[in-house]
């Protein structure tokens, strides 16, 4: 089973860590975009902050292939 990963706003994703998320804090849409680039290997969901999710929106998928699925938190 591969690793979930959270990305966002620090005190939108900070409690995930609780739960075994890898927290990838990025407080603005290029942060957004930088670590999605950039995602650990073995990722294979990733939670959005609705920010985060907004700043996607026309990201193509992370490098190396890999698909992760994903998941946006409620406002």
């Amino acid at each position: 089973m591969g690793r979930v990963a959270a990305i966002g706003e620090r005190a939108r994703v900070a409690g995930l860590a609780l739960a075994g998320a890898v927290v990838l804090v990025a407080d603005g849409p290029e942060a957004v975009r930088r670590v999605w680039r950039s995602l650990p290997d073995g990722v294979d969901l990733v939670i959005l902050t609705p920010a985060a999710a907004e700043a996607l929106e026309s990201e193509p998928a992370p490098p190396r292939g890999r698909s992760p699925l994903t998941a946006v938190m409620p406002p």
